[in-house]
Order: structure tokens, then sequence, then C-alpha cells
């Protein structure tokens, strides 16, 4: 992975992320790199600062852009705004009292940029345990009761920057994506103070169980798959693991064991509160122990569906060798693809190249659109007929 900031690879890696992000809207490339001058390597308020000046000054562009009624403009602005303000929030402490306000005029900017959406994504509210988990349902144009991918991201993401990569990926190819904030993710930690958990196929089961129930007349409720992407690559096989109802399963960044990963991390990493905060514990002593439960052992070899794991070699974050243990004991169809370390897209879940997940994608539209088979002749000619034309 390319660093910006030599030998500084936690802000580099942010730096790349927006990069790669900036292809599908989530950036303006000379932003970034204007964004990334003013940061101090190691210093997370410069950080957060940079970040935030850039997405507030973005945000009152497309405040502008809208105001004079030049709805493109103003959408394609909000984007940018928003994954300018979700960065800025990354590295903040619960604690902080800007992460709440940071959080929540990102997911405006958000919100605002859908508002103008040719093809308007539906807003969901799945109920979960006497609140809700949020999410998205982003349907592809043009495609009758396409299949549907259920995806949840990593850590205390948020729903809404999958649509940076994976809803697009996914939609081309004619395939609809709920993307969801699950137990300990953007709006259900944040708002609804849901912590993860290490049973994560409960909220799986959940949102599957709604979608059976309240999208039948929007997408082919056969075809139904899960995916996760970074910690979820554990809560992704998890879902699997223990719902025989998804038709596929992809995980993309394997990961074994959660506590494996953060066992011999120093209790000021960066991160660290956070996941303190998603575990709903009070320091990393507890963290940790939590955390023992959060592991495949007696797991992986339950997931009965084709399932495709994707990996970097040089992933700093969930080595590469959860990858093996996970390949080593799937007992279904699988496909496990390794990009190796000497090529671009070799780091964390490949975010200094999407281009190397095109493999996966390909992978999911062939076996999506090969499942189903109870759906009628006719509904599987005119998806044929669409994806051809």
């Amino acid at each position: 992975m390319w660093h910006f900031f030599p030998g500084q690879y936690m802000p580099s890696y942010q730096v790349n992320r927006a990069l790669t992000q900036a292809h599908y809207g989530g950036g303006e490339f000379a932003e970034i790199l204007e964004v990334a001058s003013e940061i101090t390597p190691g210093d997370n308020e410069s950080f957060h600062q940079a970040w935030a000046k850039m997405g507030n000054k973005v945000f009152d562009l497309a405040e502008n852009y809208l105001s004079d009624h030049k709805n493109v403009s103003a959408r394609r602005t909000y984007l940018r705004a928003f994954n300018y303000l979700r960065t800025s929030e990354f590295f903040l402490k619960p604690s902080d009292n800007r992460k709440q306000p940071s959080y929540m005029k990102a997911k405006d900017a958000f919100q605002k940029a859908i508002s103008l959406f040719d093809n308007k994504p539906k807003q969901v509210r799945v109920p979960f345990e006497g609140s809700f988990l949020p999410g998205y349902l982003f349907l592809p144009e043009g495609v009758k009761n396409p299949p549907l991918m259920i995806m949840f991201g990593g850590l205390d993401s948020l729903a809404e920057e999958l649509y940076f990569g994976p809803c697009q990926h996914l939609n081309e190819r004619g395939i609809a994506l709920l993307a969801m904030d699950g137990p300990g993710q953007g709006a259900s930690l944040r708002f609804n103070h849901i912590y993860t958990r290490y049973d994560f196929n409960v909220a799986g089961s959940a949102v599957l169980d709604w979608a059976l129930a309240n999208l039948q007349d929007e997408v082919d409720t056969l075809s139904i798959g899960i995916m996760a992407v970074s910690m979820g690559g554990y809560m992704a096989a998890r879902c699997a693991a223990f719902e025989p109802r998804f038709k596929i399963c992809v995980v993309w960044g394997a990961v074994w064991s959660y506590y494996d990963i953060w066992k011999n991390r120093l209790d000021n990493h960066p991160l660290a509160e956070i996941v303190m905060h998603i575990v709903g514990a009070q320091n990393m002593a507890d963290a940790r122990e939590r955390l023992k439960m959060f592991t495949l052992d007696g797991v992986a070899e339950k997931i009965s569906m084709p399932t495709y794991v994707l990996h970097g070699e040089d992933d700093r974050q969930n080595f590469v060798e959860n990858a093996y243990k996970l390949r080593d004991a799937l007992t279904c169809e699988k496909v496990v693809e390794i990009v190796p370390k000497e090529s671009s897209g070799s780091a964390h879940c490949q975010i200094d190249d999407f281009t190397k997940t095109f493999n996966m994608y390909d992978w999911i539209q062939k076996k999506m659109y090969g499942v189903g088979n109870a759906a009628s002749s006719e509904q599987k000619e005119l998806k044929a007929e669409t994806f051809n034309a």
C-alpha cells in the first residue's frame, strides 16, 4: 500500500481509502491531497480538524448548489461532504463531544444526497429487540425482482459508506443491496445504543426475516445472500453458519478470532476506545474478555452455502492467516482469493485498489443469478434479458 505519510500506516490507510472511494463519488483527489497535507502523522486531532474543515467547506458548497436548484451538482457535492465528515469522525473517541455532531452532519449530508438521486434508495428500519436496525435498500435500475445482498460493514462503520463501491458494483450487476447498520455500527450504536454481539447471526436473521416479509414485491426473496467487510468478515461467516436460508456468503476480509486480533494490541491503540464502546466495556481488559467469544472455532464448518473469501496478503489489520484458517475450515463450496502483497489491493479490504474486488462481484453475480430456482421462468428470463442488454 502506498504511504502518503512514510512509515505511518494508519493515516496513510485513510488517505488511500478516500482516494479509492473518490472513484465512486466519495471524494475529489485534489481535495483529499489538500487534507492530507494538513495532517500531522500520529496527531489524531490534526486528522479530525483537516477532514472536518474540508467536509464543512464542501457541505456549504452543496447547500449553495441546492439553493440555486443545481441538483446534480448538489448531489455529487453532498456525497463528498458525507465522506469527508465521516472520515473526520473516524478516530474521535466515543467520549469526545464532537463525535456525535460529526456523525449527524455526515449522515445529514448523505441523506440530502440520496434525496436528489433519480433512483432513490429506500430508508428502512428493521425491528430488533425493542429497538431497530436502520439501513438503505438500493435497487438496480431496470431489473424486476432482482436478487438481494444483505450487507454489514465492520467495527462501528456506517451503512452509508457502503454506497461507495459495494452498492454500485452490485447494482451494476443487477443485484439489490440492503446496506445495514448492525449491532455496534452506525446509528444502531450511536443513536439506539445497540452494542455488537458475538452471535451476530441473531441480527442477520432478523434482517433476513424482515426482507422476506416486506420486500416480496421488490426483490427475489429466493435469492438473498449475506456479505460483510473488515470486522464484518466474522459477522458474515457467523450469519451464514446459523442461517441456511442465505443462498451465498461473501467474506470480504477474513476474521477467525477478533480476540486474537486485539490480544496483543496496546491499550492506547487508536481504535481501542472504539472497540470498548462497540462491546459495551469500561476498559480494554473487559473488552478483550468479551472478544473471546468472537471466534469461528466450531462455527465455520457449519456454513453450507457457496462462500467467497477475499483477503489481501499484506493486510496489517487482519493478517492473511485468518483467510487461510477459514479456507481450511470451510466444508462448503468455496473460493478463496488472496491478493498477493506485490500487488496493489493487497491492503486491508483492498482499500488501495477496489478493482481487485471485481472477481468477487462477478462471482456474486454468477451465483445469485443461478439461485432462486423456484422463481418463475418468466421472471428469470426477464432478469437474463435485463442483464444481457
